[in-house]
């Protein structure tokens, strides 16, 4: 139902920090959720916030990354610090009730 686009994305040095952005075409009311798909691998989730605002994240990003969403611009954010290489990936966000329908993705890529 609600289109999303994703950005924010670009190429940074390892350990350096990236706050992603996925804005949905309207009102989102329910949960939304980033995932990532790196070069040759299946697309992996990476971070969920519901929509009391509860957060959840795999444990290659724990402590990393933080996702956090603003209700009022349809937003949610992904601020991504301490970036390593493995973290190099096409991100993608997705929303409740449509969870795996997705935007066109923003690549970040974590190089030297």
């Amino acid at each position: 139902q609600v289109q999303l686009e994703e950005s924010g994305g670009g190429l940074v040095q390892p350990g350096g920090s990236l706050r992603l952005s996925c804005v949905g075409s309207r009102r989102i009311f329910g949960a939304m959720a980033w995932y990532r798909q790196a070069a040759g691998k299946q697309r992996e989730w990476v971070a969920q916030i519901s929509s009391s605002g509860a957060t959840t994240y795999a444990d290659s990003v724990k402590g990393r990354f933080t996702i956090s969403r603003d209700n009022a611009k349809n937003t949610v954010f992904l601020q991504m610090n301490s970036l390593k290489v493995e973290d190099t990936a096409v991100y993608y966000c997705t929303a409740s009730p449509n969870f795996g329908s997705w935007g066109q993705g923003t690549q970040v890529i974590v190089s030297s």
